[in-house]
């Protein structure tokens, strides 16, 4: 007969009200097992933000791309202004006046003049600064391409975080309430004097832990928040709601050495330091044509009042015409080692060209080990761990249920299960953040579109 009675109260354990009267009129104390976890409601948002879309607003309103198009515009209007020659000079001026009269008649020297005067650089020199500093100029819009590149990487990066850190708060709830049932049961049995009271403590203390975990969560879920929320351009405060769910394939990857041909041909950061070394290679060409000189014409004209001596015809006006150059002779000091620097940058951006692709190269390897190996990961929880594991627990609780298995096993089957469904979506978040540190690294995008059930 007790056993009888024991068994059907095991089974009626999810009346909720009937056990806890009960727990409540036995001698046995079952202490308060959850502090209330209050979050902030303020500034909650319903709005659901899909990666695509927080990667559209990110490209809109981040300051830090913002910054880095406009200085590309700015480095834009430079060619134009060192391709035009030098303002012309325009000179007023009087010659030969005397100081006793100041009279413009006095004398036949005095002249009131106007000049005019331009420079012209040696032929060449003109055309390879604008080349030069367009070069430069497509070198940083190749920047904020690059920048583009980061930005999105870095969305992705947060959104993923944060999705991870959703499914497992979302595992430890379900997890939180399964304890409680355990503990429940627990009680039950210890009431009909079928079980121990220390399974019923070890329960609370599991789930004392789960709280503990569900707080840690909590605190970098919103430091995370904060994180998004800045590459947004939003305030850090604002609440973020990302889908409960996505489609969970991961796109297969092309081998190793067509990636890093990939990123050869495309990744921004490496066509930006090539139109570095065209510019650089058109100063080396300017420091050459520094050996010839520049040149600078002008005319000026002189007008002169009064007549001449003795005569009664007016003084005639004066043109002046004429050509100057500068002499390039101290070579040895100037233009020797002029064109030295010249070619020596070049090397230095040619050899910064080599560096950046063996990093570009070693971001893609790193990326895509990572990418398989959490991808990996992820198909092993899912289609082998998680699902036995979970068979496990429904096992052990119909056996604990027939005191067949004890209680110690049945919550480390439940906890064993729950690091495993944890384990699951942070492979799966680690897999498209590799991904997307991969896209980022070759310079294009590889896997397919994330579509939100």
């Amino acid at each position: 007969m007790p056993k009888i009675i024991m068994h059907a109260l095991v089974f009626t354990f999810i009346s909720m009200a009937m056990l806890q009267a009960k727990a409540r009129a036995e001698e046995l104390t079952v202490p308060a097992l959850e502090p209330r976890l209050e979050q902030a409601s303020a500034h909650q948002t319903d709005h659901i933000l899909t990666l695509a879309e927080a990667e559209t607003i990110a490209l809109k309103v981040n300051p830090g791309l913002a910054s880095m198009a406009s200085r590309a515009k700015a480095v834009a209007e430079i060619p134009p202004q060192v391709g035009t020659l030098p303002d012309p000079h325009l000179a007023f001026d009087s010659v030969n006046l005397p100081v006793d009269t100041f009279s413009t008649a006095q004398e036949n020297m005095t002249q009131l003049r106007v000049g005019f005067s331009q420079e012209i650089p040696f032929p060449g020199k003109l055309r390879l600064k604008e080349e030069a500093a367009q070069f430069e100029a497509e070198s940083a819009g190749l920047d904020v391409v690059e920048t583009r590149l980061r930005l999105i990487r870095n969305v992705d990066i947060s959104w993923w975080n944060l999705f991870y850190l959703d499914r497992a708060l979302e595992i430890i709830g379900r997890n939180k309430e399964l304890l409680r049932q355990f503990i429940r049961i627990a009680v039950t049995k210890y009431k009909v004097g079928e079980g121990l009271q220390q399974d019923v403590l070890l329960a609370q203390v599991e789930l004392s832990k789960l709280l503990d975990i569900d707080i840690q969560l909590v605190g970098t879920r919103r430091n995370e928040e904060s994180r998004l929320n800045k590459l947004l351009n939003r305030p850090t405060y604002l609440a973020v709601r990302l889908p409960g769910k996505v489609k969970e394939t991961l796109p297969q990857m092309p081998p190793e050495t067509e990636l890093h041909q990939i990123a050869l041909n495309a990744r921004p950061l490496l066509a930006s330091q090539g139109e570095r070394i065209k510019a650089a290679e058109k100063r080396v060409e300017l420091a050459d044509l520094d050996y010839y000189p520049d040149f600078k014409v002008g005319a000026g004209y002189g007008f002169r009042q009064g007549n001449n001596t003795g005569r009664t015809s007016s003084r005639a006006d004066f043109l002046s015409m004429g050509i100057s150059l500068n002499l390039p002779i101290y070579t040895s000091t100037k233009q020797d080692r002029a064109l030295a620097q010249r070619k020596a940058e070049v090397a230095k951006e040619e050899f910064a060209l080599r560096d950046a692709t063996e990093a570009v190269w070693s971001e893609v390897s790193t990326a895509l080990a990572d990418y398989t190996k959490t991808k990996n990961q992820a198909l092993l929880f899912k289609t082998g761990i998680v699902p036995q594991a979970s068979q496990t627990v429904d096992s052990m609780l119909a056996g604990y249920q027939v005191n067949k298995v004890d209680f110690l096993n049945l919550v480390r089957s439940q906890i064993t299960l729950y690091n495993y469904e944890t384990l699951y979506w942070k492979a799966l978040a680690g897999a498209r953040q590799s991904l997307a540190r991969l896209e980022a690294a070759i310079g294009k995008k590889i896997g397919k579109e994330i579509t939100h059930e």
